[in-house]
């Protein structure tokens, strides 16, 4: 599990790589939620999580509340297969408000 950071025209870009399940959760917090409050507008890249399970969900809303609380804009991108199904599972995909961008390998 890794987060690459980067910063674009302001903007506060985070590519989550690997699992975001409960045997990484306390290190992906760590790593993330010091970004949250550094710009007006952050950018999470679910497109290489291999894994989410309910502690890597709740980190995600966390992240979202504390973003919320800085008075900054969270948006979640390229929702990998594994997010898709979590949140489908659990009907959060109007919670975080992002477009899902189901693509043909991933619906078949």
């Amino acid at each position: 599990m890794t987060i690459r950071v980067e910063m674009k025209n302001g903007m506060c870009l985070l590519r989550i790589e690997g699992e975001m399940s409960i045997y990484t959760a306390a290190e992906l917090k760590s790593q993330l939620l010091p970004h949250l409050g550094l710009s007006g507008e952050l950018e999470i890249d679910l497109s290489q999580v291999s894994e989410l399970d309910g502690a890597g969900l709740q980190l995600l809303l966390l992240a979202k509340r504390e973003a919320a609380r800085a008075g900054a804009t969270l948006h979640l991108s390229w929702h990998s297969r594994a997010v898709l199904e979590v949140f489908d599972l659990c009907n959060l995909a109007g919670f975080f408000g992002d477009p899902l961008v189901i693509s043909y390998s991933t619906a078949s």
